[in-house]
């Protein structure tokens, strides 16, 4: 990886997510925004996945930690769009539905606005394989993630003694 690369996912990714660690948040907490925020941050309609973080975060409150939750999101995207086939061909499979010929004349129709019955099915497929999909990559992100916060939160956030030092500052 180039230099500016390694700098960008630095300043972007791994910084914000030491900010959250130091300020304290809880284990539990980061795991479950964590994967709920890839969880839908990997929903197969790309550009909703924002709003669909915004209604998680106003649903479910303080049980969630919007700043990781939507960092989360961010780093999410590109999984998105590498996950839509196989979501569309998890739907197509629950469903018993034909296989969509992914072309360049159905991606150009969709672009165009001329999309075809058969394109709106498959957008159907897609959604429907990400909503079987979603509680197992919940789940699954969230039993990784507990013990891989557990040891972040223990060695880099701020210790209780300190964090009162610095409030009486």
């Amino acid at each position: 990886m180039s230099f500016h690369l390694m700098a960008w996912l630095k300043r972007k990714i791994v910084d914000p997510l030491m900010q959250i660690i130091r300020r304290g948040a809880e284990p539990k907490q980061l795991a479950l925004s964590t994967a709920l925020g890839i969880t839908l941050g990997v929903f197969p309609i790309c550009g909703t996945t924002v709003f669909l973080c915004g209604l998680a975060i106003g649903l479910i409150g303080n049980h969630c930690h919007a700043p990781t939750l939507m960092l989360a999101n961010f780093v999410a995207t590109p999984i998105e769009l590498s996950l839509i086939v196989p979501f569309l061909r998890l739907g197509e499979l629950i469903s018993g539905g034909h296989h969509f010929a992914l072309t360049s004349d159905a991606f150009k129709k969709v672009i165009t606005g001329q999309a075809s019955k058969d394109v709106f099915i498959s957008i159907f497929h897609a959604l429907l394989g990400w909503i079987i999909a979603a509680p197992f990559i919940l789940a699954t992100l969230y039993t990784l993630l507990v013990p891989c916060f557990k040891l972040l939160v223990r060695r880099f956030s701020v210790s209780p003694s300190s964090s009162k030092i610095l409030a009486t500052d």
